[in-house]
C-alpha cells in the first residue's frame, strides 16, 4: 500500500483528503505545517507528499525547496495545493521543486488520480 503525507493546516481539509485518499486505497499520515511535515518525511519513508502552499512556521514552496536539498527527500513526488489558481504560485511550486499544482477545492477524482499517477499506482 502506497503511503502518502497530507500536509495543510486546516483540519477541515486534512480529513477530506485522508477520506479521499484512503478510500482510494492509500495510507495517509497527516501534518499540520511546513515544519511538522519535513519532520515527518525525514523520520519515515513515504511515496507521495501533498502540500499545501499557504501555512503557518513554514510554507509550503519553502518546505519544498527543503525536501529538494535533502538526499533522501530530493526524489519524493510532491503535490502543491493552493486556493491561489494564478499562473504565479503555480510557477512559484514548480520553481519550489513540486511535480504537480492542484486548486483547492479539489474535486475528490482528481486528488485521486494525482495521487495514483504520482505514486505509480494503475489507474
Amino acid at each position: 500500500m502506497k503511503h502518502i503525507l497530507v500536509v495543510e493546516d486546516g483540519l477541515t481539509m486534512r480529513l477530506f483528503y485522508r477520506d479521499v485518499l484512503e478510500a482510494a486505497g492509500f495510507q495517509v499520515d497527516e501534518a499540520a505545517n511546513g515544519v511538522e511535515g519535513l519532520e515527518r518525511a525525514m523520520l519515515q519513508p513515504f511515496d507521495l507528499a501533498i502540500v499545501d502552499v499557504n501555512m503557518p512556521k513554514m510554507d509550503g514552496f519553502e518546505m519544498i525547496r527543503r525536501m529538494r536539498q535533502h538526499p533522501d527527500l530530493s526524489s519524493l513526488p510532491v503535490a502543491t495545493i493552493s486556493t491561489e489558481a494564478g499562473e504565479s504560485d503555480m510557477a512559484r511550486a514548480y520553481a519550489a521543486g513540486a511535480n504537480y499544482y492542484l486548486v483547492k477545492p479539489a474535486p475528490p477524482g482528481d486528488l485521486a488520480l494525482v495521487a495514483r499517477l504520482l505514486t505509480g499506482e494503475r489507474l
